[in-house]
């Protein structure tokens, strides 16, 4: 079981890091207008999910990789959470996308973190 989710993890962050480039307007409509730097902020995340998604392939990279995986996931918490109140204040017919991924983020973060605190599967 635990190599699955090596395997869908890995495939997550790789994935979401490869939608950065392909939809940038997405990511480009949930971040605050208070931070500069949309179109280059969304590429170096992306860039982070992939190079991060790549390094939980080896063992020697995994427990760094999941650390860090888990401290993007606890750093862009600020990020839905802005969404959230963001949705609720312009009564957003999202909004019940931005109250889903709240939960969400803290089992992607449980997830990750799951890598850090237990014996690896070899690949």
């Amino acid at each position: 079981m635990k190599k699955i989710s090596l395997y869908l993890i890995v495939l997550l962050y790789v994935l979401a890091g490869i939608n950065h480039f392909c939809n940038p307007d997405f990511y480009e409509a949930i971040m605050p207008a208070y931070i500069g730097f949309h179109k280059l902020l969304i590429s170096i995340s992306g860039v982070c999910e992939i190079v991060l998604g790549l390094m939980m392939i080896p063992t020697s990279t995994r427990k760094i990789a999941a650390t860090l995986i888990t401290m993007m996931l606890t750093l862009f918490l600020w990020l839905h959470i802005q969404m959230l109140i963001d949705f609720s204040k312009n009564h957003d017919k999202h909004l019940w996308i931005a109250i889903l991924r709240m939960p969400l983020q803290f089992i992607l973060i449980a997830w990750a973190y799951s890598f850090v605190r237990t014996p690896q599967p070899a690949n």
